[in-house]
């Protein structure tokens, strides 16, 4: 079990170093392929595109193979699509690349969490889901950190020749490692449509797509942020990409510790408040070196703190419908990196300067938290009503 676990690890480090890894070769692909910052900064929205396009498609044939066999299919586009972008020198491969590298991304996190509810203990799920998670919190703790420093020294092509090198090392471990297990669910795929018929799902899926929408519009443009707003070197972006990443890991567990008090629905109000106020903040003293990294660190932890009171706000709201509720969380959650990647660059092509990135950021994060208050707001007028009953 610690194997197959450890197997899908693997592989969410592979998929969290293509999509955030972007962010720290942002002036480097810029400059050597010959196109704009903004433009480069397209490449986080293909990637996103790709895994709105994946999770469904993939969902529709899943039943016609092994969980195991449809696990290495996407690990395999891992490695076409990384090396694509590797290659590639125009615009329109480097996208066809950034595609095909997010095509697998949803699907992976749903095929690995059916795997792992097959083979875990029961009560055990949860802590074996973690488990195959914490690839992506060690991919932004270390792998991007590693790949900053790859593109600084060498170039921006050995990060994501790195990638793609790696995601063959995946392929083998879960050949070896993963057994060959299938999905015998019997329900109608129309039944889990069912529960979309409520307004809940859509304004928790609004809350995950504005909610990563707000921070990857200034996140996005980070490297470019920190050297010519906050003054920072190059050579320090490697530390910077540590920092942040670790904001990540904790606003992760900080969440996890605090979901035993307080209802998902008000960590996640917090926590879209905090972001907004933390954008405002990097929008007005993102000058002072001190202040743009603290705010920084705020405003990544704040992302994956998000990450668990909304996907359990969506099993809440998604009964009859979670494999497809769980998807539905994944292609919100990249759809609002492609609009939030769209805005930030949306301020430089309109000729500001990189701190307007935030002004977006902090609308698009504000959007989320309304979400959740009309959400809250439905939810405890049917609350009342139903004693009344």
């Amino acid at each position: 079990m610690k194997k197959v676990i450890f197997s899908l690890a693997l592989g969410t480090f592979g998929l969290g170093m293509a999509e955030f890894g972007i962010m720290g070769v942002l002036t480097e692909l810029a400059r050597d392929v010959g196109i704009s910052i903004p433009a480069a900064g397209h490449m986080i929205s293909f990637y996103a595109f790709g895994v709105v396009l994946g999770a469904p498609i993939i969902a529709l044939f899943s039943n016609r193979f092994s969980l195991k066999h449809i696990l290495l299919f996407l690990v395999t586009l891992c490695v076409i699509g990384n090396a694509i972008f590797t290659l590639s020198s125009s615009y329109f491969m480097l996208a066809v690349g950034r595609l095909v590298s997010g095509f697998p991304h949803g699907a992976f996190f749903g095929v690995g969490a059916i795997i792992l509810s097959k083979l875990a203990r029961p009560g055990k799920v949860t802590a074996a889901v973690a488990g195959m998670v914490s690839g992506m919190t060690v991919a932004n703790l270390v792998g991007i950190p590693v790949g900053t420093w790859l593109s600084q020294e060498f170039s921006w092509r050995y990060t994501f020749l790195l990638i793609a090198v790696f995601n063959i090392a995946v392929i083998v471990s879960v050949a070896f490692w993963v057994p060959n297990i299938s999905d015998e669910a019997k329900g109608k795929l129309s039944e889990q449509f069912h529960f979309l018929k409520s307004p809940a799902p859509w304004l928790i899926f609004s809350a995950t797509m504005f909610g990563n929408a707000g921070v990857f519009a200034w996140f996005s443009y980070v490297k470019p942020y920190m050297m010519y707003i906050s003054g920072f070197s190059e050579a320090l972006m490697t530390f910077i990409m540590m920092l942040v990443g670790l904001g990540m890991v904790l606003g992760n567990l900080l969440s996890g510790r605090l979901s035993g008090r307080y209802t998902p629905l008000r960590i996640a109000v917090i926590t879209d408040f905090v972001i907004v106020l933390a954008l405002l903040l990097l929008f007005a003293f993102g000058g002072i070196k001190a202040a743009s990294l603290t705010f920084a660190f705020i405003c990544c932890a704040g992302l994956f703190a998000l990450s668990a009171p909304l996907q359990i706000l969506l099993l809440q709201n998604a009964k009859g419908g979670e494999l497809l509720g769980a998807a539905g969380g994944q292609i919100a959650f990249n759809l609002g990196s492609a609009i939030g990647a769209y805005c930030g660059g949306m301020m430089l092509t309109l000729g500001f300067a990189y701190n307007y990135v935030t002004l977006p950021a902090a609308l698009l994060s504000f959007s989320a938290m309304s979400s959740l208050l009309i959400y809250g707001y439905l939810k405890r007028g049917v609350q009342q009503v139903a004693p009344a009953t």
